[in-house]
């Protein structure tokens, strides 16, 4: 948000999308009364009759629309020195469609946060501002979580031990047990808190359950014609994740379910930033977009902590002691779901694609099942993807891995194993502790 306040200086606004309840209106408050002379933040999910009018009769008159702003806020507005802030913006699109002619204005800056922002009746009738620069705000990452438990020094312990693959020795106990936390709890920031300020499982559960209901009214509220269908979707991902292949059958939904009948509703879910959506590269080479099959996907939740309490009831948590026992795993559960949902969480946050890589095949040695592929940062001519395996427990092999390296080893950096385990090279393979899929 700094960078952009510096190198933007007026001639674009900044957009902030993510999902409900992750903290958009909270850190663009701060950030706005940190950084600027003054502020005026108008929040759309509350627009009074009064604003309401000012909004809908001075949108196009620069000069009257700041004046009255001003007087209702109570707030001076100083040129170049003061931000006026439309948050949940889709909730008034016109305010959206004016900042092409606010921007060109250049009096003041302009920090839009949102969520559904693409949806249809959210861009009806309304030029989209090119004027827009969009960032994408996602639940607390495990360093953030970290740092709200009071440890800001173990993530950069952790980045040291991945770039001198250095192992983790004692601390690798400390690094598993914040993950597993991290994993229960999620990084929703209202749980967090809650988590950080009573200990309590049951009342952190119960904000949880708050925010998936609020999602849930999301949906009945703004999918219109794909209620039905974003509905079942998000009520099947539990069960799809517990399946050794995590790929979501349509089959699941309705006998004869096609993709091109659940393309909005799986759009719907990834445009209001709920799930997180990985889909099937059909070559592990650099073009992983181009070679997208986006009829084969996984569907994650956006939030781990969040996929817990959607698939546990209340009474079967506080029965089982299941937060306890996830925690110490001691959890006779098939934990493979929540591991690599945890996982693809962190990726999303680090900001990459998720794409994993899928085959059929009548002959044995061309199927292949790898949980992800991460294209390195840097370009080469070869080399440039990295396979990851994700393991929840001790036991596993790596034999998909190795039927990849056997095929396409021109196009592979080294594959790492995330593991529960210590950090180690083998074979030309990278395990490392599932806890350091954050510095990836």
């Amino acid at each position: 948000m700094l960078n952009w306040k510096t190198t933007s200086n007026g001639t674009t606004a900044l957009l902030i999308e993510g999902a409900r309840r992750i903290g958009k209106s909270y850190i663009v408050e701060k950030f706005a009364h940190n950084e600027y002379k003054t502020a005026i933040i108008v929040d759309f999910n509350d627009m009074q009759p009064e604003l309401k009018e000012i909004f809908d009769n001075y949108l196009n008159k620069r000069d009257d629309f700041f004046m009255r702003l001003s007087l209702y806020f109570g707030v001076k507005l100083f040129e170049r020195e003061s931000v006026i802030v439309f948050d949940e913006v889709q909730q008034y699109p016109k305010a959206r469609a004016a900042i092409k002619y606010l921007v060109k204005d250049g009096k003041y800056d302009y920090i839009e946060t949102g969520s559904l922002i693409s949806i249809k009746k959210n861009v009806k009738d309304i030029v989209i501002p090119s004027e827009e620069e969009h960032l994408e705000m996602y639940p607390m990452d495990f360093e953030e979580f970290m740092w709200a438990l009071g440890d800001e020094m173990y993530m950069d312990f952790l980045r040291d031990c991945y770039q001198s693959k250095k192992t983790l020795g004692g601390l690798l106990r400390r690094g598993m047990d914040y993950f597993r936390l991290y994993m229960v709890i999620g990084g929703m920031p209202q749980a967090v808190a809650q988590y950080v300020a009573t200990k309590d499982f049951e009342q952190t559960d119960r904000i949880k359950r708050n925010i998936l209901r609020l999602y849930r009214e999301d949906i009945a509220k703004y999918a219109f014609e794909a209620e039905t269908k974003v509905t079942r979707i998000f009520d099947e991902i539990p069960s799809q994740l517990q399946k050794h292949e995590k790929k979501f059958r349509l089959a699941a939904l309705s006998g004869n379910a096609k993709m091109r009948d659940y393309e909005d509703a799986f759009f719907w879910l990834d445009d209001a930033k709920i799930v997180n959506i990985c889909y099937n590269s059909t070559e592990p080479n650099i073009g992983l977009k181009l070679n997208t099959d986006r009829t084969t996907l996984k569907c994650y939740f956006c939030d781990t902590g969040l996929l817990i309490s959607a698939t546990f009831d209340k009474e079967t948590i506080l029965r089982e002691q299941l937060y306890k026992k996830l925690i110490l795993d001691k959890l006779e559960f098939n934990k493979g779901m929540l591991v690599e949902n945890v996982v693809a969480q962190m990726f999303k946050a680090n900001g990459h694609n998720l794409y994993f890589f899928s085959t059929s095949h009548k002959e044995a040695e061309n199927r292949m099942e790898i949980d992800f592929l991460l294209s390195k940062k840097s370009v080469t001519s070869r080399h440039n993807i990295i396979p990851i395996e994700v393991k929840s427990t001790s036991q596993y092999s790596h034999v998909s891995i190795d039927k990849l390296r056997k095929k396409y080893s021109d196009y592979l950096d080294t594959p790492i194993v995330l593991h529960p385990g210590e950090l180690k090279q083998s074979n030309g393979i990278l395990y490392l502790p599932v806890c350091m899929a954050a510095v990836l």
